[in-house]
């Protein structure tokens, strides 16, 4: 991986990732795209919405068609007909998240599959080994995900655990000479000593006179209120490398992304743009719009009149109504193009006011419109 820091202005950076297979400028939004697809859409839609990298998740992946299937496949790209980088998560989360029986200790993590009931176990390297067959650019490390709030002792346990975790993924991936690209994940909760704990133990380890390709900030985003959420990104930056790229994870609404991105973040995923299209909320330029309010059906006009995506140069609010309403599929297609679209036009424009030394500017003007 290649990474350079184009422009900085106040904290907020634009820089640029090159990987095997494309070339990103931050800051970049990643569509979620959990089983190798983002949902109601296909790659030809990817590309065309000119997404340079998008999300794949490690456990649902593994569970099903199965990490190796997709090696014999040719991974993830010629798997899925997508050219350009994939990113892949650890599984980490679901496993927490979906298992009803899962459990952890010092080796990894056991669960049993929300699919059949089947008993797996993660460890970072069998986690590594799976990323490895899925061919991502950028895998991330197992870590230990805890609910938020927890005792004391739990979160230096979970510290604890994801610096060892860590090392022995940054171990076993330097040991098998692989190209791919991998990242570390911060924890700590909302607490900043154990955040600068954390990354300082991360941005630390090394083998073999190698590190981590980059660092991301986990565990936040999980119920705990927007300011303290903000506040604990601004602790935990100063502690992470210049020189390479910084990811938030699982986050957010427009206005988080804003909030990071002049907090020095460069990489961002959630599933908000498709999940909410599907259920009727659009993202634009001056707020949300509820697609399903009566106040729609004969409302000729775009979504958003400031948007040059495909839906809102060809479909009005009034068709998407009664899409909606009548509960057709291309529905859920027309919406996510429009959330995606809002979303990487929106970091796109954060780039080009970070380059022109205008952020401030442009993050007034962003929440102007929207009051």
């Amino acid at each position: 991986m290649d990474f350079k820091i184009d422009n900085v202005n106040g904290d907020a950076r634009a820089c640029t990732i090159t990987t095997e297979h494309s070339t990103i400028q931050t800051p970049i939004f990643m569509p979620v795209g959990t089983n190798a697809s983002v949902k109601a859409l296909d790659m030809i839609d990817m590309l065309n919405l000119n997404t340079k990298i998008i999300l794949a998740n490690t456990y649902h992946l593994y569970l099903r068609p199965g990490d190796e299937n997709i090696a014999k496949l040719g991974g993830l790209h010629k798997f899925s007909s997508y050219p350009n980088s994939f990113l892949t998560d650890s599984g980490g989360f679901q496993a927490f998240s979906l298992s009803k029986n899962m459990n952890q200790n010092e080796d990894g993590i056991g669960f049993r599959s929300h699919i059949d009931g089947s008993k797996h176990f993660f460890t970072p390297e069998k986690v590594i080994d799976i990323e490895y067959n899925l061919n991502s650019d950028i895998m991330m490390v197992l870590d230990d995900l805890i609910a938020l709030p927890n005792t004391k002792e739990r979160i230096e346990l979970s510290i604890k655990r994801t610096t060892e975790w860590a090392k022995r993924s940054l171990i076993h991936h330097i040991n098998k000479g692989k190209k791919n690209n991998l990242f570390a994940i911060i924890q700590g909760g909302t607490n900043f000593k154990y955040r600068e704990q954390s990354a300082t133990e991360l941005v630390g380890l090394e083998y073999q006179n190698h590190s981590f390709d980059g660092f991301a900030i986990g565990g936040l985003s999980v119920g705990e209120e927007n300011n303290l959420m903000y506040d604990t990104i601004e602790a935990t930056t100063p502690f992470m490398p210049k020189n390479k790229p910084r990811y938030l994870m699982g986050v957010g609404t427009p206005e988080d992304i804003i909030e990071a991105i002049d907090r020095g973040v460069d990489m961002f995923d959630c599933v908000m743009p498709t999940r909410n299209a599907r259920n009727g909320t659009l993202f634009t330029s001056f707020g949300k719009v509820n697609i399903k309010a009566a106040k729609y059906k004969l409302d000729e006009s775009p979504i958003d009149s400031e948007c040059n995506c495909y839906t809102c140069q060809n479909y009005s609010r009034a068709y998407l109504n009664h899409l909606f309403k009548a509960k057709e599929l291309t529905y859920f297609r027309l919406a996510s193009i429009h959330n995606l679209h809002y979303y990487l036009d929106l970091v796109n424009k954060a780039r080009n006011a970070i380059l022109e030394n205008r952020f401030k500017e442009f993050k007034q003007e962003f929440y102007g419109k929207r009051s």
